[in-house]
């Protein structure tokens, strides 16, 4: 389902100015869910993108690269906005245990079970989350305006405007931006962000299994600082993430099949079996991003606009997810206050955020460089720490209850 000629055009013919209520810039999965909870809450939503989003094509012989490990959390959210309950259960794998192995000797192991939930994660493809959520989008009657580049924003007292090729204009009481870690819209409102490496690719592809994963996930701290992972996909097969060193990536992602296939089995020290190569891999940087703010005058930033993690929890998304919902949720009980974009809003939302975003950001960015340091004392110290959270299952479940949450 694709946007109409008007609705591509963001305005109707011989307006020049269209003002909204909210205009979020970026069509990624946290734009597209933020943009019905906020229609539902009687605002006026436009959602800006470089292109109109499309629901994709179903292509049920294939598995896409790019999938997600979604919370409990973020699962009943998406579900209160109508998204979850339309993802095809055959498409979805629960993670219902984990395995965390240090790279000396260490174990740490998770239960859903333990932890009175069904799954700790669900993993979720890229574009069936997408093609759940696009069709809700044009549902709450959201106006869509791409293609659209968001160079030409400027703010006044009560507005930020968006100047289109066109000639238009977009004039909104509040402008999310929710477009992605090098944020145009961020800039724009002069947040200075800069962004610091973390030396690594993620390099992901997916695999068929000789054995059942049986719903575990594998994590593996290597002894050369990388960070292997399988995640469960339905059926026998596992999606992996591994993030490693530059030289490593490149030679993982110049591998033929057959031969990634086999590395990444004897990594993971065949607990699957033999492996074969469903998918290309593909690689993507690692960087550590936290702006000064995340409101400013008239903006509101979500998902990795506002805050780049490390993949090794797998809560990216989540965190994205976790903006949309507290933004909507401010903007829903904003009772009296009729401004979507008043300072009284900004500020309930960005203290709403600002605790779980600090935490996961120091928890994930310190076990990051902490497993990256090669001297002994640090990896003896490490390892004692892993073995000492898994002998305390007070520790334990609360480690475990900050990421279902």
């Amino acid at each position: 389902m694709g946007a109409t000629g008007a609705e591509a055009a963001g305005v109707s013919a011989g307006v020049r100015e269209r003002r909204c209520d909210v205009l979020i810039a970026g069509a990624g999965l946290v734009g597209l869910a933020l943009a019905p909870a906020l229609a539902r809450a009687g605002l006026d939503v436009v959602l800006a993108d470089r292109a109109v989003p499309v629901v994709p094509e179903p292509l049920p012989d294939s598995w896409d690269v790019r999938v997600y490990a979604i919370s409990p959390g973020s699962a009943t959210w998406l579900h209160s906005i109508g998204a979850w309950q339309a993802l095809p259960a055959e498409r979805i794998a629960a993670i219902e245990s984990m395995r965390i192995a240090g790279d000396d000797g260490a174990l740490l192991n998770f239960s859903a079970y333990e932890n009175g939930e069904r799954a700790l994660a669900w993993i979720v493809e890229e574009r069936a989350l997408r093609a759940a959520l696009v069709p809700l989008v044009h549902a709450a009657g959201v106006e869509i305006a791409a293609p659209c580049a968001f160079d030409a924003l400027t703010w006044s007292e009560d507005a930020g405007h968006l100047a289109r090729e066109d000639g238009t204009t977009i004039a909104a009481r509040l402008v999310v931006g929710a477009d992605g870690l090098r944020s145009g819209v961020r800039r724009s409102a002069g947040i200075d962000a800069p962004t610091r490496p973390y030396g690594q690719i993620g390099v992901v592809a997916n695999f068929a299994c000789e054995r059942a994963h049986h719903g575990r996930a594998h994590q593996w701290f290597r002894p050369d600082g990388s960070i292997l992972a399988w995640l469960p996909l339905p059926g026998r097969r596992v999606s992996m993430v591994w993030s490693a060193s530059d030289a490593l990536a490149a030679e993982l992602l110049q591998h033929e099949p057959a031969a990634l296939a086999d590395r990444v089995a004897a990594a993971g020290r065949h607990a699957l079996g033999a492996f074969d190569c469903l998918t290309a891999p593909a690689g993507f940087p690692l960087q550590f991003m936290r702006p000064p703010a995340t409101v400013a005058h008239r903006l509101a930033l979500v998902g990795d606009a506002a805050h780049g993690v490390h993949p090794l929890a797998g809560q990216g998304v989540n965190l994205g997810f976790g903006d949309a919902e507290a933004l909507a949720a401010v903007l829903r009980q904003r009772g009296p206050v009729a401004d979507a974009g008043a300072p009284i809003l900004l500020e309930r939302y960005a203290r709403r955020r600002s605790e779980p975003v600090l935490a996961m950001q120091t928890v994930t960015d310190r076990l990051a460089r902490l497993f990256g340091n090669p001297a002994p004392w640090q990896k003896a110290a490490r390892n004692l720490g892993m073995a000492a959270i898994e002998r305390l299952p007070l520790a334990k479940r609360l480690l475990a209850q900050s990421a279902l949450r």
